[in-house]
């Protein structure tokens, strides 16, 4: 389909060549279109013939966005509206998640980890350092964390921006070091420090590289470019008249060409008269030897918004939330919002968590000893209220237990005595 929004190039149906370049356009089945752009031809001189055809014309193929951090920031976080509340769905979710801090088995109300958890960063609260985090793993499948120390103890969490950081392999094949990039500095950081924790590396699961993590949305790129060339293509389809675009066919009764002043005239007035969207509808005016034919596609005909809610389901698919939760239409895997909202926080939310309790667990031990163990009160997620009342009510009617097993059934501490 010709793309909308501009004009076409000439098309000569004698000669079977046309001046596709005077509209910046080329035809593609010419065999300069399939040369390196470097090594393009001039375009020749404009040549009107009789049976002349204005038409539209593009290269075929499709063009699809870097893989990079970067790009798939800007291309999914910033500028999809279904990337940006699944990404922002997941990581405030997740953030809002309360830690919990076990020493030698037993919860600790007060705790220097629990401080740190609750304040990393002195200038922030936790929310934000987290949110910030499991943004960082969904849009990258990395994140790292650099530990602050003060006064020879750990005072606080810096953390580094995935595109900023690289990987170095020593001899074996294995991460020697760590190099950070920002501002013209480069700073390297040793895999394993002779003193205190070094930088904490949490990646997704990545099956062809050993050492960098998966983004959960390069899962969903082809999706996401489909999303957002389907947008691009409905407002250049407004800006044009709110239709495809067609072609303009010369042939005149008697024979003749249209002169260059005719040619820029003509070129002019379809520019300046006819696109837009406050001169949709507004009727063109032809004269002898010109006719309007239409030759692109109708949303109708290429199913426009059935195409684009399945790019937009692909992509909260790949990112692990429920269509229903973004207002996705055509959904019906689950029954209602709220049981979509409880797989979102069991299938999505609470892994991502765990796997970062997991990891801060076995690298503060460094520091605080082997009996440190970080966990998290999934209780307190809304999306998860049906499940705890279910299980408090089931564990209040079993007579057959103890107060005591009651509290270590729906995860309170034993009370002595």
């Amino acid at each position: 389909m010709a793309p909308p929004g501009l004009p076409g190039g000439v098309f000569d149906s004698r000669s079977g060549k046309g001046n596709a370049m005077a509209f910046g356009f080329r035809l593609p089945w010419h065999g300069e279109a399939r040369t390196h752009p470097s090594r393009m031809r001039a375009p020749a001189a404009k040549s009107w013939l009789p049976g002349a055809l204005a038409a539209l014309s593009a290269d075929a193929g499709a063009q699809w966005s870097s893989r990079s951090y970067p790009a798939m920031s800007r291309e999914g976080f910033m500028r999809n509206p279904v990337a940006h509340r699944a990404t922002r769905m997941i990581a405030e979710a997740a953030a809002s998640v309360p830690w919990l801090v076990f020493d030698g088995g037993r919860e600790q109300e007060r705790h220097p980890v629990l401080d740190l958890l609750q304040r990393p960063d002195p200038n922030g609260a936790g929310d934000g350092f987290f949110e910030t985090l499991y943004g960082h793993l969904v849009l990258s499948g990395n994140a790292w964390i650099n530990p602050v120390s003060a006064g020879g103890h750990l005072a606080g969490l810096q953390l580094l921006r995935p595109d900023r950081m690289r990987v170095i392999e020593g001899g074996d094949g294995w991460p020697a070091a760590y190099e950070h990039q920002a501002g013209g500095r480069r700073q390297r950081f040793a895999v394993s420090p002779e003193e205190g924790p070094g930088l904490l590396h949490l990646k997704l699961f990545h099956p062809l590289d050993d050492h960098l993590g998966f983004a959960p949305l390069e899962a969903a790129l082809m999706a996401l470019d489909l999303h957002n060339a389907a947008m691009s293509w409905n407002k250049a389809l407004l800006d044009n008249s709110a239709r495809p675009s067609g072609a303009l066919v010369y042939q005149p009764k008697e024979g003749g060409n249209l002169t260059p002043e005719q040619y820029e005239r003509l070129k002019a007035e379809l520019e300046d008269g006819y696109q837009g969207a406050r001169r949709a509808g507004r009727p063109m005016l032809l004269e002898g030897g010109l006719d309007w034919k239409a030759m692109g596609l109708t949303p109708r005909d290429m199913d426009f918004i059935e195409a684009k809610n399945g790019a937009a389901r692909d992509i909260a698919l790949a990112l692990g939330v429920p269509p229903m939760l973004l207002g996705i239409p055509g959904d019906l895997t689950y029954a209602n919002y709220q049981e979509a909202n409880r797989a979102f926080c069991r299938l999505t939310v609470l892994p991502l968590v765990h796997r970062t309790a997991a990891a801060l667990t076995a690298w503060l031990q460094q520091v605080y000893g082997a009996g440190l163990k970080i966990d998290y009160d999934a209780d307190r997620l809304p999306g998860l209220s049906a499940e705890r009342d279910g299980l408090w009510a089931r564990v209040g009617a079993a007579d057959f237990l103890t107060d005591e097993e009651k509290r270590e059934a729906v995860g309170y501490q034993r009370v002595a005595g």
